[in-house]
């Protein structure tokens, strides 16, 4: 079963209840209904179409849910999946941004040094050379990556990437393409 079968089939709140109910234990109908709040009548028509599609067994008002169908159908859109798009050329700095970068977006500041300067490295990038930014405008940027702003600020400004002067920053380090 494919994953995107699943969503279909839970996207609709009766089936997606019935199958939090037997999740959560629920084993009959009756429970299904108890846990849920849902009429017998709406429990057996979402099961019976949860049956169908094999994501239930049901055996009179018996009901058991095949949870290793979830699994499976996880492992196979992740087989499927394209790979992430690299974000830097060189293998050991890109598996370093695919640690830390998500959709864009900084899920963490790397507390190790080295990991620290690669992140730093990527994403002094948003800043143009030659062009001066007031410290609301770097915050602006800065926020758009990571909540924050005065850490990152202040990381970029200790490793060279950025310099201030009179609450005005401009890049000064980091690999410009030319």
């Amino acid at each position: 079963m494919e994953a995107g079968t699943i969503v279909g089939l839970l996207a609709d709140p009766a089936r997606l209840r019935v199958v939090a109910a037997l999740a959560l234990g629920a084993g009959t109908i009756e429970e299904v209904a108890e846990a849920s709040g849902l009429s017998l009548k709406d429990v057996a028509l979402a099961a019976r179409r949860l049956a169908r599609a094999g994501l239930v067994h049901r055996d009179g008002h018996t009901l058991a849910l095949h949870t290793e169908r979830f699994a499976e159908a996880a492992r196979t859109a992740a087989a499927q999946a394209p790979p992430p798009p690299r974000m830097s050329a060189d293998p050991a700095e890109d598996a370093v941004l695919q640690t830390f970068v998500r959709d864009g977006r900084l899920v963490s500041i790397p507390a190790q040094h080295s990991k620290r300067l690669v992140v730093l490295a990527h994403l002094v990038h948003v800043f143009e050379p030659g062009v001066r930014y007031p410290e609301r405008e770097v915050n602006a940027l800065l926020a758009a990556w990571h909540p924050d702003v005065a850490a990152l600020r202040r990381y970029l400004v200790d490793e060279g990437f950025l310099t201030r002067q009179a609450g005005v920053y401009w890049r000064s380090g980091g690999y410009v393409e030319v």
